[in-house]
């Protein structure tokens, strides 16, 4: 009997939880863990190092759980350590594991959305300063354009619990008029962090209703589908039982109570120590 090697989904919090769902919901049959890094969150406003630290310590622990694949569905941790992790660690560590990120798969497709040719990406700044959407999304569609803007508040309000209040219709507006006041024909924003979704009815109100709003948890899922598709020598490692478990670096009930928004769903999760 296969002991249990289940794919691993890595957040820096809650946000994560809005990818695992549409993976779930496309890919039913695996088991998997998911992993919050609550305690050090958020990674948005830390510096290139220390979310490489942070990111890897998560790697490593997914590794001793016996997971083939990581999933960092995390736009931060994405732009700002996994391409140090593969090309740097993964090979000294375990060759015949894979650690995949949520950047490029949405840059491979996002450009097929626009017809202006003019996206909007809203994201930590982190994320914004790591400049790795543009970069991505320019290699796949080098006739876009990438107008990026950095929503700091946005995160917060999210994990208080305040996204569906007039102070976040405010901050929202705010925010979404800085990024079309330089570029009317933006037809297409990207919501370039995990815990943006809860907040896209305020975003929909705020852009004109030519501007569609892309989300990146379908996309997110389709592509890893695909990618089991065409690696089966990963695909055949992951165990299949329908499994789901859910852990955090902070404090259980308080990371339980709060993961139901994102999830949507119940569930109980055990609290782990990285280091």
């Amino acid at each position: 009997m296969q002991a249990k090697q289940p794919i691993g989904v890595f957040d820096s919090g809650y946000g994560g939880l809005t990818i695992l769902k549409k993976i779930k919901h496309k890919l039913p049959q695996y088991d998997y863990i998911y992993l919050g890094d609550n305690a050090r969150a958020p990674y948005g406003t830390r510096s290139f190092e220390t979310v490489y630290e942070y990111t890897l310590q998560a790697v490593k622990w997914f590794f001793a759980q016996g997971c083939p694949l990581v999933i960092i569905a995390c736009n931060t941790a994405s732009a700002k350590a996994l391409r140090t992790i593969q090309q740097n660690d993964l090979p000294n560590i375990d060759k015949e594991k894979r650690v995949l990120g949520i950047v490029r798969p949405t840059s491979e497709v996002i450009g097929n959305y626009s017809k202006t040719k003019k996206i909007g990406i809203l994201a930590t700044r982190g994320t914004v300063n790591s400049a790795s959407y543009k970069i991505e999304i320019n290699k796949f569609f080098p006739e876009v354009e990438v107008i990026q803007k950095a929503c700091p508040i946005w995160v917060p309000l999210v994990e208080y619990g305040e996204y569906e209040n007039e102070g976040a219709d405010f901050f929202v507006k705010k925010y979404i008029d800085e990024l079309l006041q330089n570029e009317k024909d933006i037809d297409t924003i990207l919501l370039a962090c995990t815990h943006y979704p809860l907040l896209k009815k305020s975003i929909e109100k705020a852009v004109p209703e030519d501007v569609q709003i892309i989300t990146q948890g379908e996309i997110v899922a389709a592509s890893l589908k695909d990618y089991l598709y065409r690696h089966p020598e990963i695909e055949s490692k992951i165990s299949k039982g329908e499994t789901l478990e859910f852990y955090t670096t902070d404090e259980e009930e308080g990371f339980t109570a709060q993961a139901n928004i994102f999830y949507g769903e119940p569930f109980n999760a055990k609290q782990i120590h990285l280091s």
